[in-house]
């Protein structure tokens, strides 16, 4: 067992170098020394820490050094150059919504439930009718995990249908150097567009060899930012402050405790009320103006004890503490939006997990069986200003309880199977104001089993097959329309099936070293998938009365191919992303929707292509972007035809300086340019045209004392 598990630190070690080797926090120098491309990057969110070129499941992991060169404005941005996932609405800080792999819509982010959000390991939701689901920025992040597929549903919660994404936010350690006590850094950025700025300044101090303290703010504001046909992007003005405040205690060499608590809080006046994407007046679909009062809190207590002395203890224990509130008041059009205009909402979650990690090893194999426990309770509010309920916002709260298993058996470190099981119990609580009280209780059954084995030190083959229930939410099973006003009176859905999901894998992975010039490394990952949803949620398109609110249809299949490469070497780097998705519906659904017509939540096929250099003498890297985009299937119903998205090409261009000695050690300057050609388009998951052309300046200084 010390063998697997030193192992295991080697691993963990020997990448975190290569991430350590690029921090831009740590105001390190941006040449990547060791090489370590971005499929070599420990994925620690799948199980067993493992890299990513060898996870049998598409993932990607995106590092502070990524984060930084972005110069992102909002949380959305950063996922561009990623494979399989779509922000929506990332232009607007109270819009942003996600689409993995096909699931994901863009006027509601009810289908958040279909995707999980975690921050520090604590789930985020938020549901609310055209609003974003998740608020924050990208100032408290050091790392994101993006897993596609519903194969995370086994270790995160049945009903992971389009993947899992997990932010992780700054330690005090990634900023304190060897030998120093601590470290202070402010940092500034300008953007053209809208005149955006960003203001931020973060501590890191080592108290004693035992304790350490981060604290960080800023904040972030713009004016109304400029299309590229001219316009103006409505709603895309904002001001808001964000901050992280993070302590960890080390009680030994290895066992850690942390405490930490961040709020992002944005306070908008005369906002459109529709923030995942404004329709003209001229298409029926004017919701007017709100102001807005949005707070966003997690507090997090972890306990870690990797025990690489014993074997059969790896444990992480957390408690935590979520909460979303929008306070809503003065309504420019209250006679079309009713109740749910001037209205406070809110989603409050405790929740509470305990994994452990156990190793077992013997002649030419070594095992990782990860097991453990997660509860929530959820408590969802929403209170019109003038009294009474909100029927489309039902008030109630929701208890789940999972517990999970899973193995990863390794065969003479080339064949490896992974097999797990998860069941979920759910207890939806409706509030005494609604029409109907009956609570509802579920069971969910998530299993997987995959498999990786490697051809040689080069090539891995993969395949994985996994299932999932998604049980409904207490919107869902609960949501009733009184009166026929904008549609026609509903009822609850109160007999409504579980979404069942069965997703198939198939997929190669390369990699290679002094491909080009001594010292580089290159690779490459494929993986095609098939996923058969059945029993899916939506709303009933009947336009009869007096009809469930939601109902189930049969099915629907989606399929694609995702692929991911990428070469570092020290005087040149490179990446590309592909993403090729198609989906179809497998029954008519009253006469709206019909067999064989295409799911109309895919993302455009898309390719992204960075190509960029280094001059190590001079610390400077630079490099360029370009976005290709096809012609989509179908497009969203709601949008007018004038503003239809068709086939269209983005090119960003950057550069990055920082200093590595001299005066000037510990500053970072970075520019780019993005939409260098001021292109005018629509991606099919948006429904606001493309901002345009902006540049990008940044300024940061780190002091070391």
């Amino acid at each position: 067992m010390g063998l697997v598990r030193s192992r295991a630190v080697a691993l963990m070690c020997g990448v975190a170098l290569g991430a350590i080797a690029s921090q831009g926090a740590a105001a390190q120098s941006n040449v990547n020394t060791t090489n370590v491309t971005l499929l070599e990057r420990l994925v620690i969110g799948a199980g067993a820490p493992k890299v990513a070129i060898n996870t049998p499941q598409a993932v990607t992991v995106i590092d502070q050094a990524d984060i930084d060169q972005k110069q992102a404005n909002s949380i959305g941005e950063i996922f561009d150059g990623v494979p399989g996932i779509t922000a929506i609405g990332s232009e607007r800080v109270l819009g942003e919504t996600f689409n993995i792999r096909g699931i994901g819509a863009a006027d509601t982010s009810g289908d958040e439930a279909r995707i999980v959000l975690t921050v520090d390991g604590a789930k985020k939701f938020y549901e609310q009718y055209r609003m974003g689901s998740f608020f924050s920025d990208p100032e408290l992040y050091k790392r994101v995990e993006v897993l596609r597929g519903p194969a995370s549903s086994t270790l995160y919660g049945a009903g992971a249908m389009g993947g899992v994404i997990n932010f992780t936010t700054k330690d005090a350690s990634d900023f304190i150097a060897d030998g120093m006590t601590g470290a202070v850094r402010v940092k500034g950025m300008y953007e053209s567009n809208g005149i955006g700025t960003l203001t931020s300044a973060l501590i890191a101090h080592r108290i004693n060899e035992t304790f350490e303290i981060l604290a960080t703010g800023n904040f972030r504001r713009s004016n109304l930012q400029t299309l590229a046909n001219g316009g103006t992007l409505p709603g895309s003005d904002f001001a808001a402050w964000s901050g992280l405040a993070k302590g960890t205690m080390h009680l030994d060499e290895e066992q850690v405790v942390r405490l930490s608590y961040q709020q992002w809080s944005n306070n908008a006046t005369n906002q459109e009320y529709a923030q995942t994407g404004t329709i003209p007046a001229t298409n029926g679909q004017n919701f007017g103006r709100i102001d807005r009062d949005v707070n966003d809190r997690t507090a997090v207590l972890s306990y870690e004890n990797p025990a690489s002395d014993n074997g059969m203890l790896d444990l992480k224990v957390q408690l935590s503490y979520s909460d979303t509130s929008v306070r809503q008041r003065n309504p420019t059009l209250p006679g079309v939006l009713g109740p749910i205009g001037a209205a406070d909402y809110g989603y409050g979650t405790t929740q509470f997990n305990a994994q452990n990690t156990s190793e077992f090893s013997g002649q030419g194999w070594d095992n990782f069986l990860t097991y453990g426990l997660q509860a929530s309770h959820q408590v969802r509010t929403g209170a019109p200003v003038a009294g009474g309920v909100i029927p489309t916002h039902p008030e109630g709260t929701s208890t789940s309880v999972g517990v999970f298993a899973q193995t990863e058996h390794t065969i003479n470190e080339s064949f490896t199977v992974t097999a797990g099981g998860r069941v979920d119990y759910s207890n939806l609580s409706p509030s005494q104001a609604i029409t109907t009280t009956t609570p509802n209780n579920q069971f969910a059954f998530s299993p997987k089993l995959a498999a990786l084995y490697a051809i040689n030190v080069n090539v891995n083959v993969f395949g994985s097959a996994a299932r999932t229930e998604r049980m409904p939410t207490l919107d869902e099973m609960y949501q009733y329309e009184p009166t026929a006003g904008r549609g026609p009176r509903r009822a609850s859905s109160l007999n409504l099936n579980k979404e069942r999901s069965d997703n198939f894998e198939l997929g190669v992975s390369a990699q290679g070293y002094d491909l080009v010039e001594t010292g580089d490394r290159g690779g490459l990952k494929v993986t095609g998938f098939y996923n058969d949803i059945r029993d899916g949620i939506r709303t009933n398109p009947t336009t009869l009365n007096d009809l469930p609110y939601f109902i189930n249809i049969a099915a629907m299949r989606i399929w694609g191919v995702e692929l991911e490469g990428s070469y570092e070497s020290e005087h040149l780097f490179a990446r590309l992303a592909y993403t090729f998705t198609r989906g179809e519906y497998t029954q008519d659904v009253s006469g709206t929707v019909r067999s064989g017509m295409p799911v109309d939540s895919l993302a455009q096929d898309k390719i992204v292509a960075t190509l960029g250099g280094r001059l190590p003498e001079y610390d400077l890297e630079f490099g360029t972007k370009v976005t290709l985009a096809a012609n989509p299937l179908v497009t969203v119903a709601t949008v007018p035809a004038s503003t239809f998205p068709s086939g269209w090409a983005s090119v960003d261009v950057f550069a990055d300086w920082k200093p590595t000695s001299g005066q000037l050690k510990g500053l970072e300057a970075r520019f780019s340019v993005e939409n260098l050609f001021d292109a005018d388009y629509r991606e099919n998951l948006s429904m606001d045209r493309s901002k345009g052309r902006t540049f990008k300046l940044t300024l940061a200084k780190q002091f070391d004392y």
